[in-house]
């Protein structure tokens, strides 16, 4: 059985990268970044549930679960597709009465923080039982998810997944290529890429912290529709796409490690 499932999740990984949000890489640095900004109690106590650097080795685990059917309802917590154009107080509403589609990663999040923060040894998210250590894992991975483009892209196309476009000549679509590509073609490992990160925003880091919650969602949303409207005149050169879109990336998984980093240091406080 445990072959079995080994073997499945390979499959699903290997053959289904745009279901994985910011990809195994991209998580790898967002909880590398965050890891590394711990405080001691938050560290200890990350270190206790999930082992000594587990946060690394954990953080994928929300999407290699898809393989099974055990954790089947928490799928459509990695994302939360958004309409296009929507207007200021429509958008912050999204985040204060979670709309009835398009996902749940708002109302997972907040769900899960407040378990957390009961420190129990289990804890009920969206009326499902899940131990405090599954809670701790889905928490690193979902509040990365939160700062990928498209999964807060648009409800119509299914966050990106029905945009097709062409990558280096390889048929694509647009969600594939924030989740994953992106990321790849920087050509660095997870701890490269986390300590180039820091080295490049570590003076930004207080003015993220001290961002609302309303204002990471107003940017993050921001980000989104540019990418949709860049993407009606993109001609096809991946160099071009890589080039316009780097700065953008980089900052959004820094931020994600930033913001991960101070929800723990909150909830251990």
């Amino acid at each position: 059985m445990r072959l079995r499932f080994v073997l499945i999740a390979f499959l699903l990984v290997a053959v289904l990268p745009h279901l994985f949000a910011w990809g195994q890489k991209g998580h790898r640095v967002v909880a590398q970044l965050a890891y590394e900004r711990l405080s001691y109690k938050a560290k200890r106590q990350v270190d206790a549930t999930l082992g000594k650097g587990g946060m690394v080795y954990w953080c994928n685990w929300a999407d290699e679960i898809k393989s099974d059917t055990v954790l089947a309802y928490t799928h459509d917590w990695h994302y939360q597709d958004l309409p296009s154009g929507l207007a200021d107080s429509s958008l912050l509403a999204c985040w204060h009465d979670y709309p009835s589609e398009g996902g749940n990663l708002f109302h997972a999040l907040a769900d899960i923080v407040a378990g957390l923060q009961h420190r129990t040894d289990s804890l009920m998210v969206l009326d499902h039982r899940l131990s405090a250590q599954q809670g701790l894992i889905l928490l690193i991975h979902l509040a990365a998810d939160r700062f990928c483009s498209m999964h807060s892209g648009h409800l119509d196309d299914l966050g990106g997944n029905k945009v097709k476009m062409k990558w280096f000549g390889q048929s694509t679509n647009l969600h594939a290529v924030w989740d994953d590509k992106l990321i790849e073609s920087r050509g660095l490992s997870y701890t490269e890429y986390a300590l180039w990160l820091n080295n490049r925003y570590a003076a930004t880091r207080d003015s993220l912290i001290a961002l609302p919650e309303e204002d990471i969602l107003r940017a993050n949303y921001a980000l989104t529709e540019r990418i949709y409207r860049y993407q009606t005149d993109f001609d096809g050169n991946t160099y071009h796409y890589i080039y316009h879109f780097k700065d953008d990336l980089d900052r959004q998984l820094f931020h994600a490690g930033t913001y991960l980093a101070a929800l723990l240091n909150h909830i251990y406080r």
